[in-house]
């Protein structure tokens, strides 16, 4: 039994006295222990005192104070014995059983479709269409007699139909819970036997237990904590909604995507109806694949040819005008690039990039001067991936490098014409990966002349009507286009 000591103060007559007093603490004595800690509201980090700037995510005035309760853990398993380490060969492994969503962009992502068991978090900007998606889901795994539930802390039952009328997920066998207590969501799960739970959103969940705000930290590292639970116990496959913050990542502890199984992030232009979902975490499949969709009237439409969408509009014979190939996971995409560059009316010229590295785009243009002999120091410079997507591959630096000299130059590239290569400071073209599908996707959508690095020369390849160049350094490049 533990004390709190404090001071009484009494009063006799004209005399006072200060009085030792023991109080008992709540709590104290069942292995519960209560502290103050201060956690950053933007990434979730922990410190024993308030700090004016967070040292990991470098934001000011986002410090909270919040409880903790700090609970004896116990190590005996349920059978009363502790658990003992076992050699990996005494370990039996089954294949991981999956259910199919038949939407082939979503299941493309998930690495072949729905693991049971597993735990997913969907992060996204509001109004980006998660909930869309989920729910259209949802309405595809009913079809194949999968039973679902779907439980909202923001939206009310009538609000959920509405978005399923409209979406066409009005189906008797998609069972719906507007709740934000986890233990009544944890309850409807066992009840109705579901195979995948979807959770909306993990911000206004709650567990009674804590005394904390619903969306606080503490609060979303422990409902994540018992989301995993549950669904390792009852073999339930769980997504769960994050809300992302202002840099793009899911608000709350960095924790959170390191406690589940798979993190998808849906991104998009609020300008377009175009729809990307990135996997950038999955323990049962390949990462950084992506899958697009096209937001329509009636919900997400699946989008099976990407390079023909991010190349629709593409201006004909103009100057800094490039198609070039990139690797989004085990797709080949093609891209246009885009560069402009014009005299300069400041004393330090502009340099712009939109969906490309900004220090990768000034190495590039350093290269160009110093080994392809354009003096660009008087000219602004700006460089954008058409269509909103982010490129980090390398193969695009050629690409870059003739978009740039043809908008200086004024002469547009070929229509007809593909850029695919790495580039290094000496001005040479190194090989890239994949190549082999890079040039099979741009011979599949008609373009007859691809521009290669020499170092990764293909043999002949069969049925292949577009002409192959190659070249060792950017001076060949831009030779031959």
């Amino acid at each position: 039994m533990l004390y709190e000591k404090s001071m009484i103060i009494e009063q006799e007559g004209e005399k006072t006295f200060l009085l030792d007093h023991f109080s008992r603490k709540e709590g104290y004595g069942s292995g519960m222990k209560e502290k103050k800690v201060f956690f950053c509201k933007e990434c979730g980090y922990e410190s024993a005192k308030w700090l004016g700037q967070c040292p990991g995510c470098r934001q000011w005035n986002t410090f909270a104070e919040e409880k903790i309760t700090v609970k004896k853990r116990n190590t005996l398993t349920s059978s009363g014995e502790k658990p003992e380490a076992v050699s990996i060969t005494e370990v039996t492994s089954a294949q991981e059983s999956r259910m199919f969503t038949n939407i082939g962009e979503l299941d493309r992502v998930l690495g072949g479709g729905i693991v049971r068991g597993s735990l997913v978090l969907v992060g996204g900007d509001p109004g980006i269409g998660k909930s869309t998606l989920l729910l259209e889901m949802c309405k595809a795994l009913v079809a194949d007699d999968e039973k679902v539930l779907y439980v909202s802390g923001e939206e009310s039952l009538s609000q959920i139909k509405m978005r399923g009328v409209r979406l066409g997920a009005y189906d008797e066998k998609i069972l719906l819970l507007s709740d934000g207590d986890l233990t009544n969501a944890e309850n409807a799960i066992e009840k109705t036997g579901a195979d995948v739970a979807v959770i909306d959103s993990i911000q206004t969940m709650f567990v009674s237990d804590l005394d904390n705000v619903p969306g606080s930290v503490t609060q979303v590292r422990e409902v994540t904590s018992r989301l995993m639970q549950i669904a390792k116990r009852l073999n339930v496959a769980i997504f769960i909604v994050g809300h992302v913050t202002k840099e793009g990542t899911v608000a709350g502890p960095r924790t959170l995507e390191h406690m589940v199984d798979c993190v998808l992030y849906f991104e998009g232009d609020d300008n377009s109806g175009f729809r990307m979902l990135r996997a950038v975490k999955n323990r049962f499949g390949s990462t950084n694949e992506i899958g697009v969709f096209n937001m329509t009237e009636t919900g997400l439409e699946e989008v099976s040819n990407p390079s023909q969408m991010f190349l629709t509009g593409r201006p004909v014979e103009a100057p800094g005008s490039v198609v070039i190939s990139s690797m989004e996971g085990t797709r080949a995409v093609l891209l246009e690039l885009q560069a402009l560059v014009s005299d300069t009316n400041f004393n330090m010229p502009r340099r712009t990039s939109v969906g490309v590295d900004y220090n990768r785009v000034n190495l590039l243009m350093a290269v160009l001067e110093k080994r392809g002999g354009i003096n660009l120091s008087g000219c602004d410079c700006y460089v954008s991936i058409a269509g909103g997507l982010k490129v980090s591959d390398p193969a695009s630096d050629l690409g870059i490098i003739c978009a740039i000299a043809s908008s200086f130059r004024n002469r547009p590239v070929g229509d007809d014409t593909v850029i695919i290569g790495e580039v290094g400071l000496a001005g040479e073209v190194r090989g890239v990966q994949n190549i082999l599908q890079r040039v099979k996707e741009a011979d599949k959508l008609g373009y007859r002349r691809v521009i290669l690095p020499q170092a990764g020369k293909l043999g002949k390849i069969p049925d292949l009507s577009a002409e192959l160049v190659y070249v060792s350094t950017i001076g060949e490049a831009l030779e031959r286009i």
